[in-house]
């Protein structure tokens, strides 16, 4: 392993950690040597023993309603220090579901406010350590998505919360960066990997020629929190197989 992406002896947390990308960037986290810790929606990390794309294997698990800000704030974490924080909560509704304001405010919530929240939940932490949070934007920030513009809206928004927070927390020693998958197999992209059609559609954009799995995420995470990343500050990294250049 390259010493500079050794994270033992680090704590990372991963919300969004249960399945699919944060997933990928727990595992490989945890491979790195790190104590990992992840939140997810479900009761207990064993409802998500067959779970496609699910791997909580060495993982420490905690159940969390990030759009729950009351109960955010009030929960105590099992940790003392923080290394890096890495926000990959998401949520896409379909069937034109979030042009309807129950819609739309479920995505933002979060997809966007929820990020601001544990963001300044854990700022004294990160603080402490000079630690490095992710947040986990999207492709969705500079294009558009048909029929989800509470995500496109909310992606968009992280980039700018990624930009904005970079600044006014670097001179705590806390690094904001962020990545922007392109299509990545996942359960919430299910809806277009599933049906062959719409995937030789997207595969056309792709110069890659091939849709982006969680391992491909794990890679820039690492990197990004790491001292190879020391001098990148609100910086969101497109990690897409090409598919948003000119």
């Amino acid at each position: 392993m390259n010493t500079a992406l050794d994270f033992s002896n680090k704590t990372v947390l991963v919300v969004g950690g249960s399945s699919g990308i944060g997933n990928g960037i727990a595992q490989a986290f945890r491979a790195a040597g790190a104590t990992v810790h992840v939140w997810g929606t479900r009761a207990t990390k064993n409802d998500y023993d067959h779970e496609p794309g699910s791997d909580l294997t060495g993982l420490a698990y905690a159940q969390m309603d990030v759009a729950d800000f009351a109960n955010l704030q009030a929960y105590t974490p099992p940790f003392t220090n923080l290394d890096v924080l890495i926000q990959c909560q998401g949520l896409a509704l379909y069937g034109r579901r979030e042009f309807a304001p129950e819609g739309w405010n479920r995505v933002m919530d979060i997809n966007l406010n929820s990020l601001m929240w544990v963001a300044t939940k854990f700022r004294p932490l990160l603080a402490e350590t000079h630690g490095a949070m992710i947040l986990v934007s999207s492709v969705a920030a500079i294009k558009a998505t048909f029929g989800n513009p509470a995500y496109a809206a909310s992606k968009s928004g992280a980039a700018g919360l990624t930009r904005t927070l970079g600044v006014a927390w670097i001179p705590e020693g806390i690094r904001v960066n962020a990545i922007a998958p392109g299509l990545v197999d996942t359960k919430l992209t299910a809806v277009t990997t599933s049906n062959p059609k719409r995937l030789a559609g997207m595969l056309a954009g792709i110069p890659a020629g091939r849709i982006g799995t969680p391992t491909d995420m794990a890679g820039p995470a690492l990197f990004l929190a790491s001292d190879l990343a020391a001098y990148i500050v609100g910086q969101t990294l497109f990690v897409d197989g090409g598919m948003t250049l000119p």
